[in-house]
């Protein structure tokens, strides 16, 4: 700007000619004539941004995911891989750098996230020696969302995991879960190292005094004949491996809240996919985690000939209502009230109510296994009808009853703008298991007879009834 000055100082306070500016200065004529007569305005410089992601649909697409996932915990955020396997699915034509390239600009403008970086010590990690931890997970269990633990068991030195899904973190939990891990994994560990979990240690290690064991996980030890490492207190280094691999699991099998049918199924999924990534290499080894894994699985000890029963009895006792509290839970038994001793029999999934001559009083599942929190499809559909063109790819359109999916997916935009909203009207007096329960008599309700939606819903129906039974879980 000093250069344009002068040369339009020289032209109008000193009446210079274009071409003796351009001798004095020594620069191009042109040069002189642009900056000496012509008008100099301000422009704006920004960019347009160009390329598949702002063009196309494919940015609003991953703009809607990370925004749904900035609400959420960070351990229940996709990873850019995570979501570049989902774009894959939607024929996305880009790489996966074009996608790391956008979401680091997007995040850059919307959040910014930090860390703090630690130093640790290496530690060596012989064959048969494992780590084990609890992680918590979210799964989509009966239409709504449900907390679930799940139990990893990993070997350092091959790298090899094996991972259980449990309803809770409790004692019995946790001794089934590693019945469950000790049989996937064909043999036991010599050490399981572990944290000061309350379900396993009673008394803390401490600089002068060594941790002491629960009776039960004691009396599970020594049937199973491993040795029992706990560490050091507020030391997560110590077991690293299962602390990294419970991240691992969840966001590469457990990403954005997936479907449970049961704990069975969820668990052979789980096992099949953990076999699969086996064949991958190992960080700095240069042989795949299989083979280490082979190696290491010499060394375990022998699986015992006799199964341990898992389960723990409590002495109960009902209040003047025929109330028994349970896991912090009222249950009604009926007479209850007529027996002076109860007892309840408690195992991972279940419980017993059993009176001093071995009658059984009541059973049923423990009450955190109906535990659940409801989906807020109110949020969720009034955001859907704000941005109609991010419906179909957003992490909770496969919660979705199929029969609503269907009932959505119309091709116009403004019956797809009317019929969210007339879900949202619904809502407020039904929720969504309900609404699809009764479909039919309320959206006929609510459209005063008119069939908008042009779908002959009982051949649909039909078409549907020979796999009813396997989306049964979606609500």
């Amino acid at each position: 700007m000093t250069d344009i000055n002068t040369i339009r100082n020289l032209r109008n306070n000193h009446d210079k000619s274009i071409n003796r500016i351009r001798k004095e200065l020594n620069i191009n004529w042109r040069t002189a004539k642009r900056y000496a007569d012509t008008d100099l305005f301000p422009k704006e410089t920004h960019k347009k941004k160009s390329g598949m992601m702002y063009v196309e649909k494919w940015g609003s697409i991953v703009g809607h995911w990370l925004s749904e996932d900035s609400r959420l915990p960070r351990k229940k955020r996709r990873t850019n891989l995570a979501l570049f396997q989902e774009l894959q699915n939607l024929q996305f034509p880009g790489s996966y750098r074009t996608l790391c390239a956008f979401i680091q600009e997007w995040k850059a403008t919307h959040y910014n996230e930090f860390k703090e970086d630690q130093g640790f010590e290496r530690l060596e990690h012989p064959p048969a020696e494992a780590q084990l931890d609890f992680g918590t997970m979210e799964v989509v269990y009966q239409g709504a969302f449900k907390d679930i633990k799940i139990l990893v068991l990993t070997f350092p030195f091959s790298n090899t995991g094996f991972a259980v899904a449990l309803p809770a973190e409790n004692q019995e939990c946790l001794l089934e879960g590693m019945k469950m891990l000790f049989k996937q994994a064909g043999g036991v560990p010599r050490k399981i190292r572990i944290d000061n979990m309350s379900t396993a240690v009673v008394q803390r290690k401490s600089k002068f005094k060594p941790a002491v064991l629960t009776d039960g996980f004691q009396q599970f030890v020594n049937h199973y004949g491993f040795e029992t490492q706990i560490c050091n207190p507020r030391s997560g280094n110590e077991k690293g491996s299962v602390e990294n691999k419970v991240g691992y699991i969840r966001y590469n099998f457990l990403v954005t809240s997936p479907i449970m049918k049961d704990f069975d199924t969820l668990n052979h999924d789980l096992e099949i996919q953990l076999i699969q990534d086996r064949k991958r290499m190992h960080y700095e080894k240069g042989k795949s985690i299989e083979e280490l894994w082979i190696e290491e699985k010499g060394e375990l000890l022998q699986l015992p000939d006799v199964d341990y029963p898992v389960f723990k009895e409590i002495e109960v006792s009902a209040n003047k209502y025929n109330e028994i509290l349970l896991d912090k839970t009222r249950i009604h038994v009926p007479h209850s009230r007529n027996y002076s001793v109860i007892y309840a029999v408690l195992r991972s999934e279940s419980y017993q109510l059993v009176s001093s001559d071995g009658e059984i009083i009541a059973e049923g599942p423990r009450p955190y296994m109906n535990k659940k929190r409801i989906i807020d499809w109110k949020v969720i559909l009034s955001d859907w009808r704000n941005k109609l063109s991010t419906m179909h790819y957003s992490r909770y359109w496969k919660y979705l009853p199929e029969r609503i999916k269907l009932y959505l997916s119309h091709p116009d935009l403004k019956e797809q703008f009317k019929r969210l909203d007339q879900l949202l009207n619904l809502l407020t007096s039904h929720n969504l298991i309900s609404i699809d329960q009764h479909f039919y008599e309320l959206i006929t309700k609510d459209s005063k007879g008119d069939d908008s939606y042009g779908v002959d819903w009982g051949n649909y129906d039909a078409f549907l009834k020979p796999t009813s039974k396997k989306e049964d879980h979606h609500e």
